[in-house]
């Protein structure tokens, strides 16, 4: 069968139509990265933990302070994700283990060429190119630092189906008399001119289920033999699911790290110096806010 002339053209035409569509994808160089010195503008590549439930601590002043208890269970690099843009690549993280009859054949072999074990969980951090992580690097609960603030986002509580008044918080209708099997209806959603419902109208529908993203959380305790970190405040979603923790990125007002702290960047490693203790608590500091104020 003859094939037609020019159906697989290579003129220069035909390359020059082609290489304006192709995409220069950029790969971080991890090479010969070591330890290195922390700047404002360096972005750290963030975890996925396990949230393992809520707790309490006491600070230095005996106040009383709500933790959440996240888990970080064999957290590896798997990847370098090239990029369209040189300035920001990406890392490929993988949080807890899954048996290779629970894996499939693709992801498999994926796992194996890069050399680490089949993960639970994956997600993608994008970070500066000098904090980029050779493949299988292991990132610990050292990877923070009390006092520091962090962003945590994971899936919601699903809620089901719900009406105006758990969903959006209506004040429901009268529930005296006069009012007939109408004390948790949204009332009138329409009128006359338009004719119509205006797009984004609360009304019911299914709530939660979707992700959650709470910033600035404090890091109060880190155990780097529990692999554990504590963070003040509610976290989405159940217990034993996983949620991705960063550094905070909004800092209006706000330090990302305590002042004097060593950052370990890109990560903390066994060949940046002595192990840090096994409990590192983050300090209120400041007057005793239980002292009665002096006039």
């Amino acid at each position: 069968m003859a094939v037609p002339r020019g159906a697989f053209s290579t003129s220069a035409l035909a390359q020059k139509a082609k290489l304006a569509q192709e995409k220069i994808l950029y790969e971080p160089d991890t090479s010969s990265l070591g330890p290195r010195e922390y700047t404002p503008q360096s972005k750290r590549t963030g975890v996925i933990a396990r949230k393992k439930g809520m707790s309490a601590l006491w600070d230095e002043w005996g106040v009383r302070v709500p933790v959440t208890v996240l888990q970080l269970d064999n957290v590896q690099v798997v990847g370098l994700v090239k990029t369209n843009n040189q300035s920001y690549p990406r890392l490929q993280i993988g949080c807890g283990t899954r048996s290779e009859k629970n894996t499939t054949k693709p992801m498999q072999g994926r796992f194996k060429a890069q050399g680490v074990e089949p993960k639970a969980k994956l997600f993608e951090f994008p970070v500066s190119p000098d904090a980029a992580l050779p493949v299988g690097t292991e990132i610990t609960a050292a990877h923070f630092v009390p006092g520091q603030l962090v962003d945590v986002t994971a899936t919601g509580i699903g809620k089901g189906f719900q009406g105006v008044m758990k969903r959006w918080g209506f004040a429901g209708g009268p529930a005296s008399h006069g009012t007939s099997l109408a004390h948790r209806v949204p009332g009138s959603t329409g009128n006359i001119n338009p004719g119509r419902v205006y797009p984004g109208k609360k009304m019911p529908g299914r709530m939660g289920g979707k992700d959650v993203t709470v910033m600035r959380l404090p890091v109060m305790k880190v155990d780097t033999a529990l692999n554990c970190i504590w963070v003040k405040g509610p976290v989405p979603g159940p217990s034993e699911q996983f949620v991705k923790v960063r550094d905070s990125i909004k800092l209006v007002k706000h330090r990302l790290f305590p002042e004097g702290a060593p950052v370990p960047f890109p990560t903390y490693s066994r060949s940046q110096g002595p192990a840090p203790p096994r409990e590192r608590v983050a300090r209120a500091g400041g007057r005793d806010p239980l002292s009665p104020a002096s006039d």
